[in-house]
């Protein structure tokens, strides 16, 4: 006992409800701005291949298309260094705000881009530039609304508020699913020549809305009292390979799960709905709905678990778990049976992979301190994003009849996932817990610095 009063926890020296107020921000912000990246995926698995390649090798054209979607994650470590960096000198908020605006215009200009048709060889290079910009907006996006929930919320409870973040990732995806679902019904010619723009077109609507909700929400304490302090880092990237370089590595290796989310979402998709297996678009987009639906409920139970438990079990259960299910959803695929289609795709995305996907904002964030947190979970998480996304074209290069790397087929897929699943396994179970560190003194370790005689140690929910 200490007879100095303690410091109110992160968030407690806010207004009521500003913790919730910044969850919410996170997960409609998140929601909104993930709706662009993933019409984006739905586009490349089902339209671009038409619109913006070569039709006379579709195979070929499948997969350049693909390729494109990862060109996106090429951007993001870029774009990690650069966000990482100005959110960790000039707050989350900015970030959170240019992401947006990013995000909205390169995914507009999208749906106004001529078809290789009109302009030839001039139109997959501007798709391509433009979804790089949708990169280095994504690259910021996470890490900047991750810090701001993870340090709005109270102490026991930065595993809960943290995964809203996530649940608008998934809404995300659960709107342009929705949206492509009519899309995809239209006939051939309407559907590639103005259907397709309409999803693209709708971020117009979507960039304000999000504008709106984000601006609203004030800066963290805990970045507030680093800059009262003048402990914001000149150079927070010099600061963050010299004190946290094994935990950033740590964080990349661990991010590569992500590829469960890739494979499931867009080369799953294509290899359902292609001429081998020739599945039902809509039914196929359904299923992406249906695992969406159930992990937006999953995701805030497995973080509550997180919070009681800890980070790594939680973690390593999804990333254990997924490979597993991702051999029986492919399978499902390749019976052709909808029902256990449906019931492994639900289990697979929805249920299992959220173990890990829900939690990784609070355990990768709660890896660094708030001096570097921004850059490091930038960094570490879209280095190992990069890998999710390359994934995609990786898959369709093994499923292809040439092979890769000696796999082949659906089986070579699930073989090729599970291998990066168990890297994201081993970097955390080597990882030090971190729930129950109080949240001024996350970092602490690497940092060298002494726990605070004011501060009040983080206090299990009851």
């Amino acid at each position: 006992m200490t007879d100095q009063p303690p410091l109110a926890r992160p968030g407690g020296n806010e207004q009521p409800g500003t913790p919730r107020k910044a969850a919410v921000a996170a997960w409609v912000g998140s929601a909104l701005e993930y709706y662009d990246f993933f019409i984006y995926g739905s586009a490349a698995a089902l339209i671009f291949p038409h619109v913006f390649f070569d039709e006379s090798d579709p195979a070929t054209a499948t997969l350049q298309s693909l390729a494109t979607f990862g060109v996106a994650y090429a951007a993001r470590p870029v774009g990690a260094v650069v966000l990482g960096h100005i959110g960790d000198r000039s707050g989350r908020k900015k970030i959170m705000l240019f992401t947006l605006i990013l995000m909205g215009v390169a995914t507009f200009l999208i749906g106004c881009l001529p078809s290789r048709d009109q302009i030839g060889g001039l139109a997959p290079a501007l798709l391509v530039f433009l979804r790089v910009l949708q990169g280095l907006s994504a690259a910021g996006e996470q890490a900047s609304a991750g810090s701001m929930t993870l340090e709005h919320a109270p102490a026991d409870r930065r595993g809960y508020f943290s995964s809203f973040t996530l649940g608008g990732t998934q809404f995300g995806q659960i709107i342009a699913t929705l949206v492509f679902l009519p899309i995809a019904a239209l006939p051939d010619e309407h559907l590639y020549g103005w259907g397709w723009r309409v999803p693209f077109w709708l971020s117009a609507v979507v960039t304000v809305l999000g504008y709106y909700i984000r601006r609203t929400v004030r800066e963290t304490p805990v970045f507030r009292e680093t800059v009262a302090s003048g402990a914001v880092e000149k150079m927070p990237l010099t600061v963050l390979l010299r004190d946290h370089w094994a935990d950033v590595l740590r964080v990349m290796c661990a991010a590569v799960i992500a590829t469960v989310s890739t494979v499931f979402t867009v080369w799953a998709l294509n290899y359902a709905t292609s001429d081998e297996v020739g599945l039902d678009k809509t039914v196929m987009l359904w299923v992406s709905i249906a695992a969406n639906t159930v992990a937006l409920a999953a995701l805030p139970l497995w973080a509550i678990l997180a919070d009681r438990i800890g980070r790594k079990p939680v973690f390593l259960i999804g990333a254990i778990g997924s490979p597993v299910m991702m051999f029986a959803y492919l399978g499902a695929i390749g019976s052709g049976g909808y029902p256990l289609i449906f019931l492994t795709g639900i289990l697979t995305f929805g249920v299992v992979y959220s173990a890990a996907n829900g939690i990784w904002p609070a355990l990768y964030g709660e890896m660094f301190s708030a001096r570097v947190r921004m850059s490091g979970m930038a960094i570490g998480t879209q280095v190992g994003f990069a890998v999710a996304g390359f994934a995609v074209a990786s898959a369709a290069g093994i499923a292809s009849p040439e092979g890769w790397l000696g796999l082949q087929g659906p089986t070579g897929v699930g073989i090729f996932t599970a291998a990066l699943c168990a890297v994201s396994a081993i970097s955390i179970a080597t990882a030090r817990e971190t729930h129950r560190i109080p949240t001024e003194m996350l970092g602490a370790k690497q940092d060298d610095t002494a726990r605070s005689p004011h501060e009040a140690p983080a206090t299990p929910r009851r």
